[in-house]
């Protein structure tokens, strides 16, 4: 059977996902098949130049008609497109992919989450937390679920970048709380807060995140418009800090802004345990730090060996993987979930769980002091 695949959104995320899909079927043979059917946006004329770019059939302005044609739809467009689509594909039995944050507001969050839980199990709804498929952060989470850290201590998320240094870069849509709900939390945050549940959320790991004290600043109030002399509000975070309080009593400290000089993506994770410590950056993908108990020093693990996560599909040992390949991996695992009528995560409900997080960073920051999740 071929997948009729429909995508909303042709920008940044529609360019990952579909030159993942392009490269399945010559990576991963036991893939199901798939066809880009049909490419959804505003504007005909420039979705036509993208579908021809992008290899898809063909195009619609209404993702309405097109969740009930397809077999599996992609909701890739701003933050405050996430919802409405998502839910009316559910709705029609139709398996769904939305990129992160899930939503723009917690409440949106909950909304889609119940959609996908009234959908059941065999209409996979896919939050597009990318990183949980990079082969070192699988080994990682294999080093950890082996035990061989020990009692979890400390656990650190930092994501920098540095496009906005800049107070002339131009304002876009996700500097806009209407349009993106959030700013660094939500966009930077949320690939963070999920790293963290994936790796030690376990309860014999760190456990659930408990309490959170967070702290957000916005550096510049405006900027200019592309094309004209006008400025407009930047009314979202440009930067935020969080303490963590785990079930098991560790400690997390996760941060993320877009004003690091000299930082244009790098998402670093530590963990340390009562009998070892591994650290992994997304610079240096291929790698993973760790050290084990009796060692004077960190060994660096290229993770790039056969027999390491999805490796064999690829090159030699010791051929580097990209960003990119994260994708070809995500798709994989959620295409084969919807041909096989099975569950996939990360899913919705764990999309609502990063959400949740980060609407409680949101209100320790109003209020000035630690919030507790429920």
């Amino acid at each position: 059977m071929t997948l009729d695949v429909g995508v909303l959104g042709y920008r940044f995320m529609g360019k990952a996902h579909a030159n993942a899909m392009a490269r399945l079927p010559m990576f991963f043979p036991d893939a199901p098949a798939i066809e880009r059917s049909v490419l959804v946006g505003r504007n005909e004329e420039t979705l036509r130049e993208a579908a021809d770019r992008l290899g898809f059939d063909s195009i619609s302005t209404d993702w309405e008609a097109v969740v009930d044609d397809v077999d599996v739809f992609y909701n890739l467009g701003p933050n405050h497109v996430h919802p409405e689509p998502s839910i009316g594909a559910l709705e029609a039995g139709t398996p769904v992919f939305c990129e992160k944050p899930l939503a723009p507001t917690l409440e949106e969050a909950e909304r889609m989450a119940e959609a996908a839980a009234d959908a059941g199990d065999d209409v996979p709804a896919g939050a597009a937390f990318n990183y949980r498929f990079v082969p070192a952060i699988q080994y990682a989470k294999g080093l950890l679920d082996a035990g061989e850290l020990g009692e979890i201590r400390h656990v650190r998320g930092r994501y920098l970048q540095d496009w906005l240094v800049d107070p002339e870069a131009p304002w876009e849509w996700r500097l806009d709380e209407d349009l993106a709900g959030a700013g660094v939390l939500g966009d930077l945050g949320a690939h963070t807060v999920d790293l963290v549940r994936f790796l030690v959320g376990d309860d014999d790991l760190a456990g659930d995140i408990e309490r959170i004290s967070g702290h957000l600043q916005t550096f510049i109030d405006e900027r200019p418009v592309d094309d004209g002399d006008e400025t407009r509000p930047v009314t979202v975070d440009d930067a935020y800090s969080a303490q963590l309080e785990f079930t098991n009593g560790a400690m997390g400290t996760l941060e993320a802004t877009r004003y690091a000089t000299g930082h244009k993506n790098d998402h670093t994770i530590e963990i340390h345990g009562s009998e070892g410590s591994l650290r992994f950056s997304l610079e240096r993908l291929n790698e993973l730090e760790v050290l084990r108990d009796g060692d004077r020093g960190y060994e660096t693990i290229l993770v790039t060996d056969e027999d390491d996560p999805y490796l064999d599909h690829w090159w030699p040992p010791g051929h580097v993987l990209g960003w990119e390949h994260t994708f070809v991996h995500e798709n994989y695992e959620f295409l084969s979930a919807v041909a096989d009528g099975r569950s996939f995560a990360p899913n919705f409900d764990d999309g609502l769980a990063a959400q949740r997080v980060l609407a409680a960073i949101e209100e320790s920051d109003e209020r000035g002091e630690w919030v507790t999740l429920g």
